[in-house]
């Protein structure tokens, strides 16, 4: 890698913030891997300054740990390193080579990602919002329009009361990206003594999470397979914290979506919140792998499994008591 640090920062500002957005012109494995991590992972990165930074972060980290660093820092390493991780053999490849190969293997990520959000962006919200939204008329919709405006209106905020709806019309009413719609509730419906009730378990998000991932012809029909259309396609699993994140923000029409992106993965990245996290993960791939071995809550009854656990436990609870 070539010495010269300060060409390593033509790519100013932060990483894991929106560079220009590029149309996916080839099926490069780093741009589909591009589409896969965007939508998995992190959403909103800058790949060749995450790569070049990501890379000088490393030998400043020989000297100090990650953990003297701003947040923000461990955050873009955090990123950094699983971007890594997620590909085979990438890190060798990256220091021994020269700037320019790492900008273009960032660029190649980048198309990936900006591509597939500009496809989403296209056909998500008018395919899954009802009614169906016009893909050419932004009038009809936003705060504008009587079904999308209740749908976007701030969880605590009443849409009904007059005041408040034309005050979020009118546009008076900045609404940030942390107020987050009452969309993204299960049966649209926020409880303010109890805020995890039903978060990110919409119909909405559902069907836009299947419209992205599976397939848009899924939308209305019940997920029978483990792997299934998109999401096979591109070795998906499992749903991630980031690919809810990710459909939540795609299917938002009005937000300031940066922020409201980051403070719901903000959320499920909160260690302070692991239960509720993973009870919320857990009912996501009940509804999209329904067949997959991490969303079977519970062991078959009178399985051959079942026989083999209670087996095993019950050698385990004889060692004790024969120790005791």
């Amino acid at each position: 890698m070539s010495s010269n640090d300060g060409s390593l920062h033509k790519c100013s500002g932060s990483a894991l913030c929106l560079g220009p957005r590029k149309k996916v012109a080839s099926l490069n494995p780093l741009v589909l891997h591009g589409w896969h991590f965007g939508h998995m992972v992190f959403a909103l990165c800058n790949y060749p300054s995450l790569l070049t930074s990501g890379i000088l972060q490393l030998e400043e980290l020989q000297d100090s740990p990650i953990e003297d660093f701003p947040a923000d820092i461990r955050q873009e390493h955090r990123v950094f390193m699983e971007l890594i991780d997620s590909y085979p053999n990438p890190l060798d490849c990256l220091t021994s080579g020269e700037e320019e190969d790492i900008i273009h293997v960032g660029e190649l990520l980048g198309k990936g990602a900006s591509g597939a959000r500009g496809d989403n962006t296209k056909t998500l919200k008018c395919a899954v919002v009802i009614p169906p939204l016009s893909r050419n008329i932004k009038s009809d919709r936003g705060f504008n329009h009587e079904v999308t405006g209740a749908l976007l209106c701030p969880a605590g905020l009443d849409w009904f009361n007059a005041e408040t709806k034309e005050s979020l019309k009118s546009g008076e009413t900045t609404v940030r990206g942390d107020q987050w719609p009452m969309f993204i509730y299960a049966g649209y419906d926020y409880d303010p003594e109890d805020p995890w009730k039903g978060l990110l378990k919409s119909e909405i998000l559902i069907s836009g999470f299947k419209h992205v991932f599976t397939s848009p012809s899924s939308v209305d029909k019940e997920p029978k397979a483990t792997h299934s259309g998109n999401a096979y396609l591109h070795g998906m699993k499992s749903v991630t914290k980031g690919s809810i994140a990710y459909i939540a923000t795609q299917t938002d029409m009005i937000m300031d979506s940066e922020n409201f992106y980051l403070s719901i993965l903000d959320l499920l990245e909160d260690p302070d919140e692991s239960q509720e996290v993973t009870n919320l993960m857990m009912w996501w791939m009940r509804q999209i792998f329904p067949n997959s071995s991490s969303s079977q809550g519970s062991i078959s009854a009178n399985s051959a499994l079942l026989k083999i656990c209670a087996k095993r436990a019950a050698a385990l609870q004889e060692q004790v008591t024969a120790g005791s």
